[in-house]
């Protein structure tokens, strides 16, 4: 089984996800030597394929460095945490986990719960991970997830700003946050996991377990922005990559303001400068 599951990493979806995977470390520096970088895993498919290819190139990296494999239990139903050991033990993660109260004090929230919910499970690991001796935690977010949260902020926040690859903890000195799979699709994750018959935690949120799932699934606006993607790449086929390279191409002089760190420039105030 480890054989099979690392030879679909490295072998049959090399271009698709381990190329990917190593592209994103390099291009954006995601790890330095002698970093210590907790792995953070929910139990669903992303994070554990991150586990995976983290375990993989821990042994042939020439770049010294360690990993820590974390396991944040927010109060799961004792099924799903039985199935994240299973599955870390299929996968070969020597998985640690800790427990907090998360969902028993969200629960009781009315207002933006999940928003709470994330802010909270950040801070959680931010703190377990650095208890660890760890000075970065990286998250399973995938390319999918950067091109949607784009436009989200454009349609629901009326801002441009994206998922970044990395990003310093305003509340942990010291730490970073990295995205390892920040280039790899969602497409080819789920085909890996398919092809190796492995059974993740698709959403083990204890909200959702109590209500209509599919319900919250179609009204969310994730799943509306990802439909969207979806039906609109029928017509470009390049749209996805469009999206997200155009966080990489923006032209500031054509646009009407932008914030340079703690204040806003307005297109006005170099106007006339530069008339020519």
């Amino acid at each position: 089984m480890k054989k099979q599951l690392e030879n679909s990493i490295i072998k049959t979806y090399r271009k698709d996800i381990w190329s990917k995977f190593m592209k994103a470390l390099r291009e954006y520096a995601l790890i330095q030597s002698d970093d210590v970088i907790a792995v953070c895993i929910s139990g669903g498919k992303d994070s554990m394929l991150m586990a995976k290819c983290f375990a993989i190139l821990s042994r042939f990296t020439e770049v010294p460095f360690t990993v820590k494999y974390i396991v944040m239990d927010p109060g799961y139903k004792q099924e799903n945490l039985e199935k994240i050991k299973s599955n870390a033990k299929k996968l070969e993660i020597p998985i640690e986990i800790f427990s907090t109260q998360i969902f028993e004090t969200v629960e009781k929230i009315d207002k933006n719960p999940c928003y709470l919910c994330a802010r909270m499970r950040r801070g959680y690991l931010y703190n377990y991970a650095q208890k660890l001796g760890c000075n970065k935690i990286a998250l399973g977010h995938h390319y999918d997830d950067v091109i949607e949260t784009n436009l989200m902020n454009i349609f629901y926040a009326g801002e441009i700003r994206t998922m970044m690859p990395k990003l310093h903890s305003q509340n942990f000195k010291g730490m970073e946050l990295i995205r390892p799979l920040y280039l790899v699709k969602e497409d080819a994750i789920i085909r890996w996991k398919e092809w190796n018959d492995l059974d993740f935690l698709e959403c083990a949120c204890r909200f959702t377990e109590e209500n209509d799932s599919n319900l919250k699934e179609q009204t969310s606006k994730r799943k509306e922005i990802k439909d969207l993607i979806k039906k609109y790449k029928e017509i470009n086929p390049y749209l996805d990559s469009n999206i997200f390279h155009s966080m990489a191409n923006v032209n500031i002089s054509k646009v009407l303001s932008y914030y340079d760190e703690e204040k806003e420039v307005n297109f006005l105030d170099t106007y006339d400068s530069k008339e020519s």
